[in-house]
């Protein structure tokens, strides 16, 4: 009876040592993430999506979402408070460059994020791969106008906007990111212009009442898949690529032996701009939640179990 036990003892014994061993291979350890967010909606999905696939392999993490504005989470995530968040590459540059003496926004997105990075090394930052999906100034028209006229880019609108009125902030006229910007880059010269809000609800209701028939709307507004609108690739690259990516400490990347940097590196991958709107219309029309958004998301892209 003494010998089966001291055999059962050494095959517990030696089982244990097999099972560290194999996460010592995979890794050992893996460092505590803290991971934050600004205050509105999108930010949460983006943290979550972080969150949960560091989670599913292995991470603590803590979130420290809702923490305010720009002026507030950069800081946070220079100082240690936070060690990741979701960023858009031309918005971050010009806060950490406001004057331009490293690099400027440009509307090619590997560009800006070379000259982001430039910005970010003194500060002991990493801007990792930046996905597909945006949240910029993006054109919509309805899926009426579009199938009608097989009206797919903005360049696209060419034969008709002398006969479009175009509708969006007071100011468009003369933004050259707005009307300006449609006329000197694509040429475009509309029959009127109606100003309205900044990408909000009076935009949204006067295009789908047919008051106007180009609206100005962010890139990732949930009312784009919500109203079945068309956002207008900008073919001509009129605006500055603000192309979602993660920012991580350089700290945090040091103690780690890669695997969180493919981790976030996969959903970048993933994530196109129609993916975006959807789970942005789930979370601001739908009123789920935004854990079970991202969850779902994840396991949809084969992003965890």
């Amino acid at each position: 009876m003494n010998l089966r036990r001291a055999l059962f003892a050494a095959f517990i014994a030696a089982s244990v040592v097999v099972t560290a061993c194999g996460g010592a291979g995979s890794g050992g350890t893996k460092p505590a993430v803290t991971v934050g967010s600004t205050n509105f909606y999108e930010q949460l999905t983006l943290g979550e999506l972080y969150s949960q696939i560091l989670e599913a392999n292995g991470y603590t993490v803590t979130r420290k979402f809702n923490l305010g504005n720009r002026e507030i989470v950069e800081p946070a995530i220079e100082s240690g408070q936070i060690d990741i968040d979701a960023e858009y590459l031309a918005t971050l540059l010009a806060f950490v460059d406001k004057n331009g003496a490293i690099a400027k926004p440009t509307t090619d997105p590997k560009t800006t994020q070379t000259g982001l990075q430039k910005a970010l090394d003194p500060k002991q930052l990493t801007v990792l791969d930046f996905a597909a999906a945006t949240d910029q100034n993006g054109f919509v028209i309805t899926k009426a106008t579009a199938d009608a006229k097989n009206i797919k880019a903005i360049s696209d609108l060419q034969p008709y906007a002398g006969n479009y009125v175009l509708g969006g902030p007071p100011e468009c006229p003369q933004r050259p990111f707005c009307q300006l910007g449609l006329k000197t880059v694509y040429g475009l010269e509309f029959k009127d212009f109606k100003p309205l809000d900044a990408g909000g609800p009076l935009t949204v209701a006067a295009l789908e009442g047919k008051q106007i028939d180009v609206g100005l709307l962010f890139t990732s507004d949930p009312s784009i898949v919500a109203k079945n609108f068309v956002l207008l690739d900008d073919n001509k690259h009129l605006q500055l690529a603000d192309n979602i990516a993660p920012v991580v400490r350089n700290a945090l990347l040091q103690k780690d032996d890669g695997t969180l940097k493919r981790l976030l590196n996969s959903i970048s991958a993933k994530l196109t701009q129609g993916e975006l709107n959807d789970m942005n219309k789930q979370v601001a029309v739908d009123k789920k939640d935004n854990k079970d958004v991202a969850a779902a998301w994840l396991k949809k892209q084969g992003l965890i179990k």
